[in-house]
């Protein structure tokens, strides 16, 4: 089965999740969440990685990391593997408590950071167990707004993102997190691109930058045509503009197939999936871009002036 690649650097920031194996419980008791915070602050003993915030629920966690040392996987490993073992002995129960790996997604701080930490805030007020999120005692939210901090708990590089005072940052940061509730849930992870990057395009180009051919050439690895292309949407709708003689009108307005000669290069030339596609061109459905580039696999078959764009535009991009 094909997995996530693991992409590791000095400095690299995570959201990370486990959920319970057949998602099951993995807390059961009050102490049971206090183990774990003990199990994250020795980590952060041992490997030298900054919690900046987490929220624990009944089968499944949220952490977002921060690795000065390129070690994320050390971390993960101690992590859950210490929380298993405290749990099998507590309980008297054998095997896996968390449903296979980690999930570990990428993420740009300077794009998502923010949005992220709020959005794992207010997980449990989505899942109507509190009406404010400082109501629930297994997260990091406290710390957010309250004089007195967790010690596993790195605040400050968020609240500095609302204000460089933290007595303003702690209040600004919580009306920032209460006014996303009752609002329509719209998650950031609908923006994340092969399956293990948040953030802005240019962050995706950097990040796939780093990438080596020997990982990228591992079978087992997903998304590897996504994780494999340097070019974003942008560079491929300068090359057909540049090189397929086709304007910037033309492509948003479809007009001389434009649109639709944009959506098979993109589709051709990156991981993105048709609902980022989508947003584009005027926000156009999941449905509308897969009809788009049908369409246009068939005109392509018919039409040799439009077959010549492409052979032109694919020759620059490959």
């Amino acid at each position: 089965m094909a997995r996530p690649v693991r992409i590791e650097y000095e400095g690299a920031f995570y959201h990370v999740t486990s959920r319970g194996n057949e998602r099951k419980k993995i807390f059961f008791t009050e102490r049971d969440y206090e183990k774990m915070k003990d199990y994250l602050k020795e980590a952060q003993n041992r490997y030298g990685y900054l919690l900046h915030s987490y929220i624990f629920m009944t089968n499944h966690y949220h952490l977002v990391i921060e690795t000065p040392h390129s070690n994320l996987h050390e971390i993960m490993h101690y992590i859950n593997s210490s929380y298993t073992t405290y749990i099998n002995r507590k309980r008297a129960r054998a095997g896996h408590l968390f449903q296979g790996r980690y999930k570990a997604i990428l993420v740009d701080k300077d794009t998502y950071l923010l949005e992220l930490s709020r959005y794992l805030h207010l997980n449990p007020v989505r899942a109507k167990i509190v009406s404010k999120p400082e109501e629930y005692p297994h997260s990091s939210y406290r710390s957010y707004i309250r004089k007195e901090k967790e010690e596993i708990v790195h605040r400050d590089l968020i609240l500095e993102m609302i204000s460089q005072h933290r007595k303003e940052g702690q209040k600004a940061y919580k009306e920032y997190v209460e006014r996303a509730i009752g609002e329509e849930d719209e998650s950031p992870f609908k923006n994340v691109y092969a399956g293990v990057i948040l953030g802005s395009r240019t962050f995706i180009k950097q990040t796939l930058g780093r990438l080596t051919g020997e990982l990228l050439e591992k079978e087992h690895i997903s998304h590897k045509k996504a994780l494999k292309t340097m070019h974003t949407s942008d560079t491929i709708i300068d090359t057909l503009c540049t090189h397929g003689k086709i304007t910037s009108e033309a492509v948003f307005q479809n007009s001389k197939h434009g649109r639709d000669i944009a959506i098979y290069l993109i589709k051709k030339f990156t991981g993105l999936p048709n609902r980022q596609i989508g947003e584009l061109f005027d926000d156009l459905s999941y449905s509308a871009v897969a009809k788009a580039y049908q369409r246009f696999s068939v005109r392509l078959n018919e039409d040799t002036s439009l077959r010549k764009v492409i052979e032109r535009c694919s020759r620059v991009l490959s």
